[in-house]
């Protein structure tokens, strides 16, 4: 009898562990695929102090300095980058919280002055993001060379997730053809005007 208590003992604390281990695998799941709010950004180019180039499309990436999973979003980035060469003007900008501010060694801020042809701008207070509808880190806007507006949304499949996915192949499809098949995709990062998470 002892020995059938134990076992029922262990497989109840067996059960236990599985239900909760599969419990947190789900909810980092939901935390890594659920997008955050779409950004509403202007049709045309808005009225901000970034330049727009008229030759060549503009790719305007907001990251928040603090967004560990934008590290992703930079590999894309860097990906589209190596792709397309100089066929795009392409400006990362890190929208600081006015409650923040950019420390000199920032991982992000590094990596993403380090791709090249990338132009780094520092927006304190998020005004410029602002002006792009931008809601969460990572999201992108690509302007053609006439400003219209021709994709906006992430360029990563997940939160702090690199590999093929639908918004860089679009970007990387419009620089080099003046056509994509997507003109949208869900944006995974930190809330821009809140402390990051991650």
């Amino acid at each position: 009898m002892r020995r059938w208590m134990a076992r029922a003992a262990v497989a109840a604390a067996a059960a236990a562990w599985l239900v909760a281990t599969g419990a947190g695998f789900g909810r980092l799941w939901l935390y890594a695929y659920t997008p955050g709010p779409a950004a509403t950004a202007p049709s045309t180019w808005p009225s901000t102090s970034l330049p727009r180039d008229p030759a060549r499309p503009t790719l305007v990436m907001i990251l928040h300095p603090e967004c560990s999973c934008s590290r992703a979003s930079l590999e894309e980035l860097a990906r589209v980058v190596a792709h397309t060469r100089t066929r795009a003007s392409v400006l990362v900008l890190f929208a600081v919280p006015a409650t923040l501010s950019l420390a000199p060694d920032n991982p992000l801020w590094a990596e993403a002055s380090a791709i090249p042809g990338v132009r780094t701008v520092v927006d304190a207070g998020g005004r410029e993001a602002a002006r792009f509808g931008a809601t969460v880190s990572g999201q992108a806007f690509l302007y053609d060379a006439e400003g219209r507006l021709r994709f906006s949304g992430g360029l990563t499949a997940a939160r702090a997730h690199a590999g093929d996915n639908d918004g860089e192949a679009a970007v990387r499809a419009f620089v080099l053809t003046g056509r994509a098949p997507i003109d949208a995709a869900p944006s995974f990062g930190c809330p821009l005007r809140e402390k990051a998470r991650s």
